[in-house]
């Protein structure tokens, strides 16, 4: 294992734009590069994207757990919330185990905006992790409270987009 880092800070990456899941395994890849261990943990989202089938191949110090069905679910039905408290337990259980420098909840603001996660249950995440681990939320609408206690938040701004003109999302660029 690399050096560890002496403090970790809680990111938020939300907005409406594209990136958010980019930007955040992008940090995941540079730490691993550089000998330290990530996980990611998705919600709402079925690994079988380009960027987790990708990071498989970084394991064991890349580990992707994906906690969610096809697509997005803008009508939550009883097995996505038992999803995302699977998903919110796994990540519980590796902050508790050690040994992980960069913990990435994909997705967790659009689950708690979807009523799938308490807000308080991932507030209370962010405020227990171990100080030396990055921790990094994604998704759009995040909550006042994620927002306030976050130490970096980016919001996503689209200013185009090819979507607008009808173009589908693209095998390896957007999936």
């Amino acid at each position: 294992m690399g050096d560890t880092l002496h403090r970790g800070f809680i990111q938020v990456y939300t907005g409406e734009g594209k990136g958010k899941t980019t930007a955040a395994f992008g940090q995941a890849l540079r730490a691993v590069g550089r000998g330290l261990k990530a996980a990611i943990i998705q919600f709402l989202k079925d690994g079988n994207s380009g960027e987790v089938i990708s990071m498989g191949r970084l394991a064991p110090e890349m580990r992707v757990f994906s906690f969610g069905g096809e697509g997005f679910c803008l009508r939550p039905s009883q097995e996505d919330f038992l999803n995302a408290q699977r998903g919110l337990a796994k990540a519980e259980d590796l902050m508790g185990s050690g040994g992980l420098d960069i913990l990435i909840l994909d997705e967790i603001c659009m689950a708690v905006h979807l009523g799938l996660v308490k807000e308080a249950s991932v507030l209370k995440i962010m405020k227990e992790k171990p100080c030396q681990m990055e921790l990094i939320l994604t998704g759009r609408n995040a909550s006042k409270g994620i927002i306030e206690y976050a130490d970096l938040v980016t919001e996503m701004k689209t200013i185009k987009h090819p979507y607008t003109g009808g173009i589908k999302a693209r095998l390896g660029i957007e999936y």
